[in-house]
C-alpha cells in the first residue's frame, strides 16, 4: 500500500502518492549565492564563520543549529540537533555543550569522535566536518552554563535526558524543584554540564546549484596541523 498525502491546493480532499508529492518539491528551486573557490582562506574555520554570519544576515532561521552525529556502544550511528556554542578558527575547533550523562555524553566518553553537519536551505549551503572530540575545563563549562537562559539552565538541572517519562505531572514536579534550586542559588551549575570541541580533521563546504553542478570544497588537516584543500566531484 502506497503512502499518500494531500496534494498541494487540495484542501486535504485529494490524496496523492507521497513519492509523487516529494518529486513535485525539488530542492534549491531558487536563486542561490555563488561560491568562488579560488578566493578562500587557507584554513576552514574563517570560511565557516563567513558562511554562518552570511546565513544570519540572510535571516535563515536557527542558523546556529547543527546536527551532531556519534556512535553507540554497538557501533550504530546516532544523531541529534543542537546549538553550536563557538568556533575557534585558529585551532579548527567547533564547540557544543551536552550533559556528560546523556546518551551523547556517554557515547562520546566511549568513542571520542564525532561529526557535525549544518544546512542553510535558503542559501543551498551545507558544511560537514568530523574529528576527535575534547572537553573544556570545568571553569569554562560553568561559565557557559551561567550564560544560558533560566529555562535552559532549569532543563539541564532536571537531567535524566532521554530516560522514560511517566507523565507530564512528573516533569512538572522535577521542573519546579530545579527552578527552586536556581532561585536559591543563581550560580548553581549542573554537575554534568560539559563543553565539547570537535577538533576537525576534515571539513567540506557544499554549495548547491539549481542545475545540479554543486560545488564541493574539502579541507583536510595535515600531520603538522596545516590544511590542504581541493575540489570534489559533485
Amino acid at each position: 500500500m502506497e503512502d499518500t498525502a494531500a496534494g498541494p491546493g487540495s484542501g486535504g480532499r485529494t490524496a496523492v502518492p507521497l513519492a509523487d508529492l516529494l518529486r513535485e518539491r525539488p530542492p534549491m528551486a531558487r536563486e542561490l549565492p555563488s561560491f568562488d573557490t579560488g578566493q578562500v582562506p587557507a584554513e576552514p574555520g574563517p570560511l565557516f564563520v563567513e558562511w554562518l554570519l552570511g546565513a544570519v544576515r540572510a535571516g535563515v532561521p536557527d542558523a546556529q543549529v547543527v546536527t551532531l552525529s556519534t556512535v553507540d556502544a554497538d557501533g550504530r550511528p546516532d544523531a541529534r540537533v543542537l546549538v553550536l556554542r563557538d568556533v575557534d578558527v585558529e585551532r579548527g575547533a567547533w564547540w557544543f555543550a551536552a550533559d556528560a550523562d546523556s546518551p551523547k555524553g556517554r557515547q562520546l566518553a566511549a568513542t571520542p569522535w564525532a561529526a557535525l553537519t549544518v544546512y542553510w536551505p535558503p542559501l543551498g549551503r551545507q558544511v560537514r566536518l568530523r574529528g576527535q572530540v575534547r572537553t573544556a575545563d570545568a571553569g569554562r563549562a560553568a561559565a557557559d552554563f551561567r550564560l544560558r537562559s533560566p529555562g535552559a539552565r532549569t532543563g539541564v538541572l532536571v537531567g535524566r535526558q532521554s530516560e522514560r517519562l511517566g507523565g507530564s505531572e512528573e516533569l512538572a514536579e522535577a521542573w519546579r524543584e530545579a527552578a527552586e534550586v536556581l532561585e536559591r542559588d543563581p550560580l548553581t551549575v549542573a554537575a554534568g554540564h560539559t563543553l565539547y570541541a570537535v577538533l576537525a580533521d576534515e571539513v567540506e563546504f557544499w554549495q548547491g546549484a539549481r542545475d545540479g553542478r554543486h560545488i564541493r570544497l574539502a579541507y583536510t588537516r595535515n600531520p603538522d596541523t596545516s590544511w590542504r584543500r581541493g575540489l570534489l566531484w559533485p
